[in-house]
């Protein structure tokens, strides 16, 4: 019954995590039979993702729920007996303990219907049905069938006076479309994995300095060493013990590369998702705490004892369970630096793929000293002995997990616009964490593993000094008229104009810029100006880089300012919609997306238009919508500069 519970309840966290992240592996197709002038079958084909199911509307209670097709619209049509469904398979659930009844591969769906109202021109129906794969996503789906000829491009939907938009209307009429293919987007791309594979790197050589795996480094080589009766077979099941540990963590991250998506925006609405947000930033919050000795998160002993059994079989399979021994008992150590490349990995751009970089470069260093120290035995002798200086190096981890994770709910703040963590409060909360830390390298503040021992080392007097010119680097951040403008920090604190201190405008370094696009190109008609448009985001890192490092150039400054109107479209911004502007998009496959945030609205402008869902993204566009250079991403000033100036001839 125990381990039912224990998987009944993994069951519905995993549930939520992906309902929260928007995955659907499924994909909806629709279209309807006229029977009479009163009756219609509505049909609904889903091609299903390999081993995942989708469960029939006569699923036992109990169990995954069953499909289900209803309507709001009760007074125009009735909805007649049970769907029609196409063939169906049966298999006992351990989790629920029932034979279940679901599709694979694919599945048809075929509802009739009843027009209560003959001079109805369309029918909406809702689709809820449940797909699982060890974990269960929610389908909710609306679906209009247009079955009358309408003139209007615009159907009106008199239930909830929504508009339904087909895809022609928000699709511009760009000229030179084909310009918009960029290099820049691909080099820039290439660079953020390298980035992403030295900060894993380092996060692995942070993890090798930790009390779970540093005295295990001399252990494990000498046993290699000395239990193999050939030296060069020690050394080569040393090496082989060092694989296996980069492979266990790369095999980590292969479950999120599940997250990929039928939607483009899916990376976004990852990224900005408010709850995952605090979510994270709760999760940090307790890694941190954990580190500072208040208590030690591990995972289950039964699992360490089973794999250290299992290793004692010898050969490779032996040394393979060795290594995810070492993985295990290290977790309390190992697993804040993961969950902060987990949370860093899932809320970016590259997602999965970037995971699995962060994952290899942490595997790698926390490997090569297990293969170094078998070739070079002798490398041991000087090793520093294990002691307070590991526990110290644990409290000081915790202090930067402690600050990295206001970032997240500093992302929740931005797109919701709560005005909680404004730019100053940001970062007078980084001021007081590096002051405590300040102090806890100079011993005036204590945890509970710490020493008696009240002598300050000098590398804690080093690390000490240099902790508290980060803080004097800080300081101006929370005046109104800084000093400098941490410029190194771009992209953790919230931008400059989300300021306690009223500001000019709400718009990047006191630019004049529009927040919707119909405002934004009359103005370009009227001023006879080339278009800026910025598809960006408040929690996106990459944009305040740009607009802090590279729009502060004073050439490019005055290019911005006096030669484009820009267009800043929030992708992520979670402001509702007024009643009157919300609308249902209908998407290609005949399913509607609600619309009813400024964020979805240009995120789905972004898509449509530029397929692509990454910011920043940049385009230069005439007010007559022709396009004047090639789309451009994150680029340097000099790149920047250039592009600006190649749109603008370009325009002549």
């Amino acid at each position: 019954m125990k381990k039912k519970i224990i998987r009944l309840v993994l069951f519905l966290i995993c549930s939520m995590v992906y309902s929260q992240t928007g995955k659907k592996p499924i994909q909806l197709q629709s279209s309807f039979n006229k029977i009479s002038d009163l009756e219609y079958d509505l049909i609904i084909k889903a091609k299903i993702a390999k081993d995942w199911h989708l469960y029939s509307q006569y699923n036992p209670d109990g169990a995954s729920l069953p499909l289900e097709i209803t309507s709001k619209d009760i007074t125009k049509i009735q909805i007649t007996g049970k769907a029609k469904e196409s063939k169906t398979f049966k298999e006992y659930s351990e989790v629920w303990e029932k034979e279940e009844i679901f599709f694979k591969d694919s599945a048809t769906i075929t509802q009739r219907v009843k027009l209560v109202d003959k001079n109805l021109k369309i029918i909406k129906v809702n689709l809820f049905a449940q797909v699982c794969k060890k974990v269960c996503i929610n389908i909710d789906e609306d679906f209009v069938f247009q079955i009358k000829t309408m003139d209007s491009q615009v159907l009106e939907s008199e239930q909830d006076e929504r508009s339904i938009v087909l895809s022609n209307k928000l699709l511009l009429d760009l000229k030179n479309k084909d310009m918009l293919t960029s290099e820049v987007v691909s080099k820039q791309s290439d660079n953020n994995l390298s980035s992403i594979f030295f900060l894993g790197f380092f996060g692995g050589l942070l993890a090798l300095l930790t009390p779970c795996v540093f005295p295990m480094i001399p252990l494990t080589v000498s046993f290699f060493t000395k239990s193999a009766r050939i030296k060069k077979k020690g050394i080569i099941n040393a090496m082989l013990y060092g694989l296996f540990i980069v492979l266990i963590y790369l095999l980590l991250s292969l479950p999120f590369h599940t997250l990929d998506t039928l939607d483009p925006e899916i990376l976004n609405e990852i990224s900005t998702n408010v709850w995952l947000n605090i979510f994270f930033f709760v999760i940090l919050v307790v890694f941190a705490f954990s580190f500072f000795g208040f208590y030690e998160i591990t995972l289950p002993s039964s699992w360490s004892n089973k794999m250290d059994s299992v290793s004692n079989v010898g050969g490779v399979i032996g040394i393979f369970f060795m290594s995810l021994t070492l993985a295990i008992v290290s977790f309390s150590c190992t697993g804040p630096i993961l969950g902060s490349l987990l949370a860093g990995s899932l809320t970016s751009e590259s997602g999965a793929t970037q995971l699995t970089i962060g994952m290899l470069g942490f595997g790698l260093a926390l490997a090569l000293p297990f293969a170094l120290f078998a070739l070079f035995p002798n490398w041991l002798n000087s090793l520093p002995k294990s002691g307070g200086w590991l526990n110290s190096t644990k409290v000081v981890l915790g202090f930067l997990e402690l600050a990295f994770a206001f970032k997240f709910l500093s992302n929740a703040d931005l797109v919701q616009h709560w005005g909680i963590l404004k730019r100053e409060v940001f970062i007078g909360i980084w001021i007081v964490i590096f002051i405590l830390l300040a102090l806890y390298l100079f011993k005036k503040i204590k945890f509970p593993h710490d020493d008696k021992d009240k002598a300050v080392s000098f590398s804690r007097i080093t690390l000490g000094i240099l902790v508290v010119s980060f803080i004097i680097y800080l300081i101006p951040g929370t005046l109104k008229n800084p000093t400098w403008n941490l410029n190194l920090l771009s992209g953790f604190p919230p931008p400059q104009f989300y300021s306690l201190y009223e500001q000019g405008s709400d718009c990047p370094l006191g630019l004049d810029c529009y927040k919707d696009f119909d405002e934004g190109i009359i103005k370009a008609r009227e001023s006879n100006k080339p278009i800026l448009l910025d598809f960006t985001g408040w929690a996106c890192v990459n944009c305040r880089k740009m607009e802090e490092n590279v729009w502060t150039k004073p050439s490019i400054h005055k290019l911005l300012k006096e030669n484009f109107i820009l267009i800043s479209l929030y992708v992520d911004d979670r402001k509702r919609l007024k009643e009157d502007k919300k609308f249902q998009f209908k998407r290609s496959n005949g399913t509607l997306k609600d619309i009813e945030t400024i964020g979805a609205k240009w995120a789905t402008f972004q898509a449509l238009n530029f397929k692509t869902a990454s910011q920043p993204y940049y385009v230069l566009i005439s007010p007559d919508l022709k396009v004047l250079n090639s789309a451009i991403q994150y680029a340097d000033a000099v790149s920047y500069e250039n592009w600006l100036r190649t749109g603008i001839q370009n325009r002549q």
